[in-house]
């Protein structure tokens, strides 16, 4: 709860409560010159009604309704009246920026003078985000090699949280960055990476920072100066906490406490990415590069022999070498398990040894609490693996080789949640009133499988307040009907000619959205010699580099996957035209939506429309969602896969879409890029 005022002013909280959120919401617009719209005053309305009654809410908000303003007043609003502190949580650290940045600020300087008091807000991420003190000043050991030693999580390169990092200056070497960041470490107030201008890449930022498992806590020397600790007091002493949905990750899957501050109201904004957050969060690995990281440093940083590990770690490599590539319904099999446990119990041995002491010399703590960090998670992942894990028990294992970034193959297993409704239910939403808020929450037209996936149980309402957009007149769905459903190849002649034909009526302005990196860099390769519009590919550059050559240029087209389908955001006649390669169905073999369809199916349930199908529908959802940004533009989104007008699922995923004008007439399609495309 934040802190009590000094003296309660019974007048001026009168005032405040007889100020309506509707009123309140007013005069935010008014300071940003807005004006009003029906859309986010109903959402106003019904974020207030919530967290007065604490009835759960998932409320879906059209692109250009104004959602943030929409959350943020009748909660700032009810934070101060009711004392009841708010947590905001966005899905990427670039719309945390924004809320921070922009419009929190912009709603307490407009209605902090109808309040009792002044609102206090604080702003929270991971503690790995803030430069750690201590570490500057040389109480860690030089080039830890944590991001040198460990291969690069698998899928890391195309997480849509990565979108928006800025990277370091060109041809900027890793030692000019370290150099820059203790130089900035002198400079800063705040300690967050974000504030850094330009930024570095990981590798940099992990010479000046550390987890939270690696911090030394109140032994630190540099506890008064810790900036991750002053964020942590700022929050506890605000009303509203802004954090993002990887913080929300951590509580849920770690159910560690203090990760939140104490709170009464938690509002989510894009809440259709939750789940996957929180299930990424709870997805651990491992591999013969994680167990000999942790020997390494138990043995650098903590002068202990880590003969029995070493050994288990050569039996986990021979194992895993011959294991083949599938998911463990049961449970792994007894050879997996067996090393899996011999790795377990060296680790619960060394973690004994490797146990910090009071009477470590002060330049030896920080070394020897990364290495008890590295042998905890270790420890922790192969206890997981090795004990009575099974989807029976709510735990997908399996077994996958993928590249890392030097071209070498790497074995990991995995281990995750058949569903995480259960941690977001019981540690997220419980004894709190929560607020879902996104542009695309009901799929097929409904609010259910949203509902279902977070753990909202009965006590829940949705509301859906539109979008101030005129979709059937404003843009076009051609799904092109006639070409033959895709197959295993990555692009077909038949689908190369239509994006041609396509691209050459919008003058270029297309954004391509693809399946897969594969089938967007066969496009490009094939199309860039036949068209001649420049075309950027996701990979030639960091993403926001791409993205703002695409908005700047009229002309020029983006090739991509991932992270295109979702936050990006062109507003103009730059982006006419969006094309989806095919419905963007989760891979058949991915082993946990195999897992999760086997769950449904086994309940009685349909798993393919329960889990595939709703995947698709979101993604497709996200990525239409791309052609349409301001109630100026105009385009067309062209779905390059039959399936859409043919099968019985159709017409969910078309429910799930906005509601474009719908036709499989590709000449329709390209006279309408054409007239947009033409002067005047």
């Amino acid at each position: 709860m934040p802190d009590e005022p000094d003296a309660t002013d019974d007048e001026a909280r009168a005032v405040g409560a007889a100020a309506s959120v509707e009123e309140l919401l007013d005069l935010a617009v008014t300071a940003i010159g807005g004006t009003r719209r029906d859309g986010q005053h109903q959402m106003a309305v019904a974020v207030a009604h919530a967290v007065e009654t604490g009835e759960h809410l998932a409320i879906q908000a059209g692109t250009g309704t104004g959602k943030s303003l929409a959350y943020l007043v009748p909660a700032v609003r009810h934070a101060v009246l009711a004392d009841e502190r708010v947590v905001v949580s966005t899905a990427t650290l670039a719309l945390q920026r924004q809320v921070t940045g922009r419009d929190l600020p912009l709603v307490v300087d407009a209605i902090g003078g109808r309040l009792p008091r002044p609102p206090r807000v604080a702003l929270l991420k991971g503690w790995h985000n803030y430069l750690c003190v201590h570490k500057v000043a040389g109480g860690y050991p030089e080039g830890d090699g944590s991001l040198f030693d460990l291969p690069e999580p698998a899928g890391a390169a195309d997480h849509p949280a990565l979108a928006g990092q800025g990277g370091p200056a060109r041809g900027e070497s890793l030692g000019d960055q370290i150099v820059r960041l203790r130089e900035w470490a002198d400079e800063t107030g705040t300690g967050d990476r974000d504030d850094l201008v330009p930024g570095v890449t990981d590798r940099a930022w992990r010479q000046v920072s550390v987890t939270a498992p690696e911090c030394l806590g109140p032994s630190c020397p540099a506890r008064v100066a810790c900036f991750p600790t002053k964020a942590r007091e700022a929050a506890h002493a605000a009303d509203v906490v802004v954090t993002n949905h990887a913080m929300l990750g951590v509580a849920a899957a770690s159910q560690a406490p203090g990760v939140l501050p104490e709170h009464d109201v938690l509002v989510v904004d894009e809440a259709h990415e939750l789940a996957d957050r929180v299930t990424a969060q709870a997805t651990a690995e491992l591999s013969v590069g994680v167990v000999e990281h942790a020997a390494r440093l138990a043995r650098r940083q903590g002068g202990v022999p880590t003969t029995d590990l070493d050994s288990a770690g050569h039996a986990l490599e021979q194992v895993l070498a011959d294991l083949p590539e599938s998911r463990f319904p049961a449970g792994l099999p007894p050879v997996a398990q067996d090393v899996v446990a011999a790795v377990r119990d060296a680790a619960r041995t060394l973690l004994t040894a490797l146990k910090p002491d009071s009477k470590d010399p002060a330049e030896a703590a920080g070394g020897r609490k990364m290495a008890y960090s590295a042998m905890q998670a270790l420890f922790e992942t192969a206890e997981r693996m090795a004990s009575d894990a099974s989807e029976a028990n709510g735990t997908v294992l399996w077994c996958a080789r993928t590249e890392d970034r030097r071209g070498e193959v790497v074995t990991r297993l995995h281990a995750a949640p058949l569903s995480v409704a259960g941690l977001i239910g019981g540690h997220l939403v419980a004894g709190r009133t929560a607020v879902l808020t996104s542009a695309t929450l009901t799929l097929g037209g409904t609010f259910e499988p949203l509902a279902r996936s977070v753990g909202l149980g009965d006590d829940w309402h949705g509301v859906d307040v539109g979008s101030p957009f005129d979709y059937p007149r404003q843009g076009i769905c051609y799904v092109a009907r006639h070409l033959p459903a895709p197959g295993r190849e990555p692009a077909t002649e038949a689908q190369l000619d239509e994006i041609a034909a396509l691209v050459e009526a919008a003058g270029g302005r297309t954004l391509g959205l693809f399946s897969s990196r594969r089938a967007a860099t066969a496009a490009a390769t094939a199309l860039r010699p036949r068209l001649s519009v420049p075309i950027l590919l996701q990979g030639d550059d960091q993403l926001p580099t791409l993205v703002r050559r695409f908005a700047d240029d009229e002309p020029t087209c983006l090739f991509g996957t991932l992270s295109l389908w979702q936050g990006v955001d062109v507003p103009g006649p730059t982006c006419r035209l969006v094309i989806v390669d095919r419905i963007p169905f989760p891979r058949p073999d991915d082993p946990l939506t195999a897992a999760r369809t086997q769950a449904v199916a086994s309940s009685g349930g349909n798993g393919f429309m329960a889990v595939a199908a709703t995947h698709a529908a979101l993604l497709l959802a996200q990525g239409a969602g791309r052609l349409i940004r301001s109630s100026s533009d105009r385009g067309v989104v062209a779905v390059l896969d039959p399936r859409l007008a043919t099968a019985r699922y159709a017409s969910f995923l078309l429910r799930s879409m906005p509601p474009f004008w719908l036709t499989t007439d590709l000449e329709v399609a390209v006279s309408a890029l054409r007239r947009l495309a033409s002067p005047g």
